[in-house]
């Protein structure tokens, strides 16, 4: 029986630390001393007075519980790490006090867990709205990996694009910058009969506009100075049977709307220095951040090509107005990213509900963004709230919940707290999983 008790305390998963009535060190287990620092040679024979002298430990259990005899718990550091520590008195049949046992288990990680579910509960408070768990197939019969429609708008937003699939009328897709309009269309091409044809992208804005004529157009042989001798079928006969998608409409200069109007109502072109006309079978559809109609107005965009683009008007809301898709989307990309870099990162308890609070003018382009750099920049598999301050903390933050100075207000109490409790910045940064400079850095913000 000896052995077995020897054998259960050496290999209990939690510090055990035995003292005498008069508070000296008699017995440490194997967990013990790896949480506490202290070696079996150095922990016995030791005194807790001496140990609260010499700056290893905060305060004594051991000492209430000779004043009291009866158990106590509390929160303590112990060589500058944060500990709890239960402990318990062994008294004789006298009812005197023989030795003291004190159970003691790290908790620097369960505390920040801790404050990290505390955070996510005020902000399920101040955000009430739940969001749906809705998959990104089969929504309206349409098949998208990549489209996310948990929010009502965005339903509808597939919805349309479902319908109008089945048909080869003119799409317009209207949408602040980074909404994924690219991600619609792609749906539109591959719910349509053209799904196994080409599908073209062309960026109006992208391509030098001396060379997106012949992009778009082609050109024979000896059309120009530089010209392939064999000549170039444009973009468009490229994707003769399938779907051109023209991103940033508004960028494309007058002379080529009308060559695209052209194909619009004849469906056909001719290449630079051609003589002939090519017939092509092609579903166009275009997209822009720009408002098109004020670009009418001031003579930068031709009226008649507008209307004929303007068959079928889509518009995606920004993602401030689709909260519900942020979880869903939020995830998706972090998968992607850890496909991508081979990784296993995963977002903290309450993560999501912070991404919850922000604006992101940049909208989808900006949060694809924003994980990217956390995973390839996360010390750990996990990715911590703490992490995203120096991101979300721009003045555009929804006035409604403040954030940006409920954030400041918890990290700023926690450094302070941690600061106190282990005195040194490596410490501290050891603790709270980021680097010391960052801590140096938040101090300095912080005035501490």
């Amino acid at each position: 029986m000896k052995s077995i008790y020897e054998k259960a305390f050496q290999h209990n998963f939690d510090g055990i630390c035995v003292f005498d009535h008069e508070g000296k060190g008699l017995a440490i287990n194997q967990a013990g001393q790896r949480i506490t620092g202290f070696t079996k040679e150095k922990f016995v024979g030791e005194t807790t007075k001496n140990a609260i002298e010499k700056g290893y430990i905060s305060k004594s259990i051991t000492n209430r519980i000779i004043q009291t005899k009866k158990p106590v718990t509390d929160v303590i550091s112990i060589q500058g790490l944060e500990v709890l520590v239960t402990g318990n008195p062994v008294l004789t049949s006298e009812g005197e006090l023989q030795y003291v046992v004190l159970n003691v288990r790290d908790i620097s990680e369960l505390n920040n867990l801790k404050l990290d579910v505390l955070l996510s509960i005020a902000l399920r408070r101040k955000h009430q709205s739940v969001t749906p768990k809705v998959s990104s197939i089969d929504v309206a019969g349409v098949h998208s990996d990549d489209v996310i429609s948990a929010s009502p708008k965005m339903k509808q937003v597939v919805q349309l694009a479902a319908r109008v699939a089945k048909v080869d009328s003119s799409i317009l897709i209207l949408g602040e910058s980074g909404v994924g309009k690219e991600v619609v269309v792609k749906l539109i091409h591959e719910n349509s009969a053209r799904a196994d044809l080409p599908f073209i992208k062309i960026n109006c804005a992208a391509i030098p506009r001396d060379l997106l004529e012949s992009e778009l157009f082609g050109y024979e042989k000896g059309a120009f100075t530089g010209a392939n001798q064999q000549g170039k079928a444009g973009l468009f006969e490229a994707a003769n049977g399938g779907t051109v998608f023209l991103d940033e409409i508004g960028d494309m200069p007058m002379d080529l709307q009308v060559k695209l109007l052209r194909v619009l109502q004849e469906f056909e072109i001719r290449r630079i220095g051609g003589t002939k006309d090519i017939k092509i079978d092609v579903r166009i559809v275009s997209a822009t951040n720009k408002n098109l109609q004020e670009l009418i107005e001031k003579g930068d965009f031709r009226e008649d090509l507008y209307y004929r683009l303007n068959i079928i008007p889509i518009h995606i809301p920004p993602l401030r107005e689709r909260p519900e898709d942020i979880q869903q989307l939020a995830h998706l990309v972090l998968n992607r990213t850890n496909r991508k870099y081979g990784l296993e990162h995963y977002f903290q308890p309450g993560l999501v509900e912070l991404l919850h609070q922000y604006e992101w003018p940049g909208n989808i382009r900006e949060m694809e963004n924003m994980i990217e750099r956390l995973v390839v920049t996360a010390e750990q598999d996990e990715i911590s709230w703490s992490s995203l301050p120096f991101i979300i903390d721009q003045p555009d933050l929804s006035e409604n919940y403040s954030l940006k100075a409920t954030l400041e207000e918890i990290e700023k109490k926690i450094i302070l707290e941690k600061l106190q409790t282990f005195r040194t910045t490596r410490k501290v940064a050891q603790v709270l999983g980021i680097s010391q400079s960052a801590v140096v850095k938040k101090m300095k913000k912080y005035g501490l």
